[in-house]
């Protein structure tokens, strides 16, 4: 049988990216996990951490993780009939994208995390890294552009978010006075997310421009819009976070015709308790008042090829 002991060990290692604040957090030496992770080891066999050049677990230590976390969402379960196993608090760790959370998050989950009594370890992360999270049974639940689940999950749609490509006023009068040319967009300075951001891109390639282009690397959604506002450049917003903008005019549309709908999809582990479907069942009852509808073309096109965003 499975020495739990050893395996919240290993859990606090990974979720705190390191044996010393692995340690701290179960109120235990950093030797005392050391040993446990050791001991482990030996009892299995094999190792479960990857100690360089960066910690991470090992496919046995990822299959442990996503195991420990089910357990502790099927034992909270209990509660109502055994009180004696442990408080009623909840935590469920999550990954989700920048911009999900920087919108509709808060408003949706905000009411339901207050009548449950659940707290929640958010990891900000992207499409592609959330699902790894879940793969790897780091996460109970993720927000991403792709609706296949991984193995042992289920996935549902939530709804699309629009991308606008938006500026300041000053910004297209300096940049665009002539409307979008090729020329225009070789020269004027964008706004991207991060590396692995495909959203501009997509955008030029929607408009036949393939080229190189010079723009800012800026990993926050609220940096994001601080620097189109300032004049830095355009970039890609998601339409709901800037309303405010948009009527007063602080941001314009560099082509009001043209945008980009990206798919959410909520994916979670299939056996994660009754705290983790209930949280389901109010995200796929909610979303659709800050989400727009998911279309057939958009589902089918999100398991293809996808932009990136945090």
């Amino acid at each position: 049988m499975l020495d739990y002991k050893l395996l919240q060990a290993l859990s606090a290692v990974v979720d705190q990216s390191g044996f010393e604040r692995g340690a701290k957090h179960l109120g235990l030496t950093q030797s005392a996990v050391s040993q446990r992770i050791k001991l482990l080891e030996a009892r299995l066999g094999q190792p479960v951490l990857v100690r360089a050049p960066k910690l991470a677990p090992t496919p046995l230590g990822r299959r442990l993780l996503n195991h420990v976390q089910q357990v502790r969402l099927l034992e909270h379960d209990l509660l109502d009939q055994i009180p004696a196993l442990g408080e009623r608090e909840q935590r469920l760790r999550l990954a989700i994208n920048a911009d999900s959370l920087a919108t509709w998050w808060s408003p949706v989950t905000g009411e339901f995390c207050r009548q449950q009594g659940l707290l929640l370890d958010l990891v900000v992360e992207d499409q592609d890294v959330a699902l790894k999270r879940m793969r790897d049974g780091e996460v109970a639940g993720c927000i991403c552009a792709t609706p296949r689940p991984v193995q042992g999950a289920r996935s549902h749609p939530l709804g699309s978010m629009r991308y606008r490509a938006l500026a300041s006023p000053g910004y297209v009068e300096r940049h665009f006075p002539h409307g979008l040319t090729h020329e225009a967009l070789r020269r004027a300075p964008a706004i991207v997310f991060g590396p692995d951001d495909r959203l501009q891109h997509r955008y030029l390639e929607m408009r036949g421009y393939l080229e190189p282009f010079p723009h800012h690397l800026c990993p926050s959604s609220e940096g994001f819009i601080h620097l189109a506002q300032a004049g830095m450049g355009y970039g890609l917003i998601p339409e709901g976070q800037v309303k405010r903008e948009l009527e007063e005019g602080a941001l314009v549309d560099l082509d009001a015709s043209s945008y980009i709908d990206v798919p959410l999809y909520w994916h979670y582990w299939r056996h994660g308790g009754s705290t983790l479907e209930a949280l389901t069942e109010h995200l796929l009852a909610t979303c659709h008042d800050w989400l727009a509808p998911l279309d057939d073309t958009l589902a089918a096109a999100s398991d293809t090829a996808l932009p990136a965003r945090h």
